[in-house]
């Protein structure tokens, strides 16, 4: 979709130029007092041109091509002829090649000329490449070195005598960032990434609005070795903000890569800081110096770094921020507290409290954990201010009142209480110290 896009939005970019410069025919026929080609070759060339049906005029230009000497004058003409012929019948291999057979005659074709080609051969070989031809990567060389000797003709392209510099320099802009972008595309294919990011940089110069741009600017820092996350995360972002071709696709592939790069328990919270990044990079195409989404490497040292999540937490600040998104969505293999309330409707569910010293247990009357138990009806017989053990996943907190959310929990059957008449005894009334979160 994107790759259709910008064939299309771009098709008459040069030709808008041309126009503005005030440029004359390109390829006028060439005069029979011209000298390097005969009266009669001249006359076959004529013949070839006004044929409308362009396989015949295919065949002309072959039987003619035959019979002139290497060094033809007529040759740049003809070659001119058979790029038109192939672009009108979407033989693009042939584009490209008559294209490149144009761009060896330097500066034998007019300035103008060799812009509308290398336009065009731009746009031909973008929408034609394919990754899988075994001389891709030659192809590919090729559509870069002819993308950076188009930015160089634009240099020295005339300036039309009604404009001043400042205008022919605007005007000129959409073009260099075009050439930018295709010098950009051949240069991500090839894996030259610091390459494709410096054309890109350009093209934004010119056109800082485009979301193509930002998009495949995204897609370079990603791919850096190493992969420079933040200014790859950001680009993405601005490019759905700009709202390109393809904004799904892209927004898909930007929470796919923060999941790769954070690897936190909790989804949602990624989604969350998904939808910050969009909001800052909707608002500025720089990013803030300050800015920052923390790493799988920053939640592990986040882990490391505490001792009781629970206090850690409660404390609140960048501090538990950060620590929450790196305990959300584990599970806990043992975790203490002391029941508060129990309930029993479809499943039980206990409120436990859970503190640093027993004095702080013991002293406690209101809970900071919702335990939601998993395929145990028999813990309903857990009595208020009995000390529990059970495993879970941490789903979610309220920071005030202070309130642990967890899930899919068991408690330890040893501090279940036995049916009443039946064999069996309760856990002994101990009270673990808190669990230190895993690391």
């Amino acid at each position: 979709m994107m790759r259709k896009w910008m064939v299309t939005g771009v098709g008459l970019l040069m030709v808008s130029l041309l126009v503005c410069a005030g440029a004359p025919a390109a390829w006028a026929a060439p005069e029979q007092e011209k000298l390097g080609y005969t009266m009669s070759e001249f006359n076959a060339y004529q013949a070839a041109v006004a044929e409308k049906n362009p396989q015949q005029r295919l065949k002309l230009l072959d039987d003619l091509v035959a019979k002139l000497p290497p060094d033809s004058g007529l040759l740049p003409y003809i070659y001119q002829n058979y790029f038109d012929t192939y672009n009108q019948l979407k033989s693009y291999a042939k584009v490209l090649e008559y294209a490149d057979k144009l761009r060896g005659l330097g500066d034998k074709i007019q300035i103008q000329a060799r812009l509308q080609t290398l336009s065009i051969r731009c746009q031909v070989f973008e929408a034609s490449f394919n990754p899988k031809d075994p001389n891709a990567k030659e192809h590919l060389t090729r559509s870069r070195e002819a993308a950076l000797e188009a930015l160089g003709l634009l240099d020295k392209l005339p300036k039309p005598e009604n404009a001043s510099d400042a205008q022919f320099a605007e005007q000129k802009k959409p073009a260099a960032a075009f050439f930018n972008n295709c010098a950009a595309f051949a240069s991500l294919q090839l894996k030259d990434y610091k390459a494709a990011i410096e054309s890109l940089k350009a093209a934004l110069a010119s056109t800082p609005n485009d979301a193509i741009l930002y998009f495949r600017m995204g897609i370079a820092d990603l791919q850096m070795d190493p992969p420079r996350h933040m200014d790859g995360f950001w680009a993405l972002a601005r490019s759905i903000a700009l709202k390109g071709p393809g904004e799904a696709q892209v927004r898909a592939y930007l929470r796919n890569q923060l999941l790769r790069y954070q690897q936190t328990g909790c989804e949602k919270l990624t989604d969350a800081q998904m939808n910050e990044l969009l909001t800052l990079a909707a608002g500025s195409p720089d990013r803030p110096a300050t800015y920052k989404i923390p790493s799988v490497a920053d939640l592990q040292k986040a882990r490391d770094e505490t001792t009781n999540f629970i206090t850690d937490l409660r404390a609140g600040g960048d501090k538990a921020k950060l620590l929450w998104l790196a305990v959300c969505g584990l599970e806990f293999p043992e975790v203490v507290g002391k029941v508060i309330e129990v309930s029993a409707t479809d499943r039980v569910v206990l409120k436990l409290y859970n503190g640093t010293t027993p004095e702080e247990i013991e002293a406690a009357t209101t809970a900071n954990m919702e335990v939601k138990l998993e395929g145990q009806p028999e813990a309903k017989r857990i009595q208020k201010n009995d000390p529990v053990r059970f495993s879970g996943t941490l789903a979610g907190y309220d920071p005030e009142p202070f309130l642990l959310h967890w899930e899919k929990a068991k408690v330890n059957p040893e501090d279940i209480p036995a049916e009443k008449g039946a064999p069996g005894k309760k856990a002994p009334a101990k009270r673990p110290p808190a669990k230190k979160a895993p690391r």
